[in-house]
């Protein structure tokens, strides 16, 4: 029976049928039930933004070449920026280097058993240090992430703006209160499982299947759909490129980006600010000293970033031998070099395949 009062809600009756349903029914992944602190540091910067089955065959190849914080620490940032190619969001991985780096100098490479510890280190936030110490350590304290804030605003019916930070302590707070002391880290994990796979953020919500509808709010007053409540989205601001596959059979030429910005210090190809014509990027390929000798227009494409969409057009350009052309900013790699060295993020993907054929192909 749901009390009609909120206060008198008795979120700790949800506690053991959710641990429960985990226990029985939790997908199989690589970096659960290991009770290793760097695997699940790993597995939740991963997480941010991409999806699980995305995520597994990075994971598996990361933690392959680099098993272990001293491994991390020690990477060269090329070898770095390759291995987490295609996840975007770079900065993360620069972050969780530098953490690496001050677990290594700080904490002879193991880290540390203590949220708060684990708080101060750089790019780890609340809900990653509650993952990190209640998975790995089995601390008392609450992850609260996308998952954890829908499934506890349905659960409670709760309309508040679930974006604002006073809004996510409140939920810490209240989590924290019914902690179990004996399984934090299942705890914890169940509510994000139920929020990934029964109370999903898009399509209908699985209320039949989930374990704790009898104590739900939102489910018993018809109002899962409503739930969570959120600020609109700012509207992205839209950037127009033209991106030049430039090339003379057997290299293509690339160029390393600043590094600081969007993208900050990875490789692209050349691109150009605005949509460009055929006759233009001819001209602006000539203005980097190259001699063009054939232009193919490519498709289309667009690359969604957090607050920028960039829509591309492009051309592929043969042009005379680039091993005479060494002028910076420029390298010319082969297409082993591209798929081995060099790390070229996923915004480029629609033209990076026209890397690896020669034009005309």
């Amino acid at each position: 029976m749901i009390p009609s009062d909120p206060e008198d809600f008795m979120l700790n009756e949800i506690v053991q049928p959710l641990i429960s349903w985990y226990r029985q029914n939790k997908r199989i992944l690589p970096w659960r039930d290991q009770k290793n602190a760097y695997y699940t540091w790993v597995s939740e910067i991963m997480l941010q933004q991409t999806r699980v089955e995305a995520v597994k065959p990075y994971f598996l190849r990361f933690i392959g070449e680099l098993p272990d914080v001293k491994a991390l620490a020690e990477c060269p940032e090329e070898k770095l920026m390759k291995l987490w190619e295609g996840l975007g969001y770079y900065n993360r991985v620069r972050n969780m280097q530098n953490a690496a780096q001050t677990v290594v100098s700080e904490y002879s490479g193991i880290l540390p058993a203590s949220y708060e510890e684990l708080l101060a280190l750089k790019g780890i936030g609340s809900y990653t240090a509650g993952a990190i110490a209640s998975i790995a350590y089995d601390i008392p304290v609450p992850a609260v992430d996308g998952n954890v804030l829908r499934v506890f605003s349905r659960i409670t019916e709760d309309r508040q703006d679930i974006m604002k930070q006073s809004v996510r302590s409140q939920v810490e707070e209240k989590l924290l209160g019914i902690m179990p002391k004996e399984a934090p880290g299942d705890f914890n994990q169940a509510l994000m499982e139920l929020g990934a796979v029964v109370c999903v953020p898009n399509g209908p919500a699985r209320c039949t299947e989930c374990p704790i509808a009898e104590f739900c709010r939102a489910y018993h007053h018809g109002t899962v759909d409503e739930l969570p409540v959120k600020a609109p989205k700012k509207k992205r601001t839209i950037e127009n490129k033209t991106v030049l596959v430039i090339q003379d059979g057997e290299c293509t030429a690339i160029r390393k980006r600043p590094q600081e910005g969007l993208l900050a210090g990875l490789y692209e190809l050349p691109n150009v600010e605005g949509h460009l014509s055929m006759d233009e990027a001819l001209q602006k390929v000539k203005e980097m000293n190259l001699e063009p000798l054939h232009i193919e227009v490519l498709p289309e494409a667009k690359h969604i970033f957090s607050h920028i969409e960039w829509r591309m057009i492009g051309y592929r350009i043969h042009v005379s031998s680039l091993e005479e052309r060494k002028e910076a900013p420029f390298i010319f790699i082969e297409k082993k070099q591209s798929e081995k060295q060099y790390a070229i993020p996923s915004a480029f993907r629609a033209y990076i395949k026209y890397m690896k054929e020669k034009p005309g192909k």
